[in-house]
């Protein structure tokens, strides 16, 4: 399973829930006593989930370094053996976790098994993710940066919609609706931003991904040539920041896929 630091997690997850909650819509959070997130990491799931439903909401993760930024009700465990009882819960609920998993369909059965109700996975596709820049080459880039790394990464980080996997763990009645995050740059510019476009100047934000890049078909000499492109861009984004011209849209599409035990 690939690892992220709680700064990766709070940052990709928390912009999800800050507008709406429409992603949740279909899940029965009104009447649910029991619910629980697995993968939580820092708990900005699960926070959302305290929010929007009066049940008792347990926050499962397998790094007990990310669990201690969460409060409440919380347990060290591994996604494919749960370690709660059958029929535990009645809401089973994972955030951009499934994409990360070698065996996602173990996760799954494990969801059914502890669920007496719903289960739920809200997962991206990040192979169809979109970016607008007025840096021209920043598009392209990313796009080919992207493409490269989705051909290392050993599971499926695009799996968006998790039908096939939800019937083949006998679950019923599902449904999958997609909901399109998005994410803006502007000024004034975050502390984020600021900190992004930097590691894109240095290259240090591709260098993070080189491994799983070079596991691919990519050679270390096209990772270089890349590398130098992309922080030539980076410099090109610094510019327009300090001249407050830069704009950034990245869209990326999660899909919730719902089922009933």
């Amino acid at each position: 399973m690939r690892e992220f630091s709680a700064e990766y997690l709070d940052t990709t997850r928390r912009g999800m829930w800050e507008d709406s909650r429409e992603a949740l819509a279909s899940l029965d959070l009104d009447t649910a006593k029991r619910v629980l997130d697995v993968g939580a990491g820092t708990g900005v799931l699960t926070r959302v989930l305290r929010e929007e439903s009066p049940a008792t909401v347990v926050a499962l993760d397998a790094d007990t370094s990310l669990l201690q930024g969460s409060v409440g009700p919380r347990v060290q465990g591994d996604a494919a053996r749960l370690p709660f009882a059958d029929d535990a819960f009645d809401v089973v609920v994972c955030q951009a976790l499934l994409v990360n998993l070698p065996d996602p369909l173990v996760a799954v059965r494990e969801f059914a098994r502890v669920s007496r109700g719903q289960v739920a996975a809200i997962e991206p596709d990040n192979s169809a993710v979109s970016i607008e820049s007025t840096v021209e080459t920043e598009a392209p880039l990313a796009r080919r940066a992207r493409g490269l790394y989705l051909d290392g990464v050993e599971t499926d980080a695009s799996l968006g919609a998790a039908r096939t996997l939800f019937a083949e763990a006998s679950l019923e009645d599902v449904t999958v609706d997609r909901y399109d995050h998005e994410r803006t740059i502007e000024p004034p510019y975050s502390d984020y931003a600021l900190t992004a476009a930097r590691r894109k100047a240095t290259g240090d934000g591709l260098v993070s991904d080189r491994q799983t890049i070079l596991a691919g078909e990519t050679s270390p000499e096209e990772f270089d040539a890349l590398k130098q492109e992309w922080r030539t861009m980076g410099r090109t984004v610094i510019e327009q920041m300090q001249a407050e011209q830069y704009r950034q849209r990245e869209v990326v599409p999660f899909f919730v896929t719902v089922g009933s035990v």
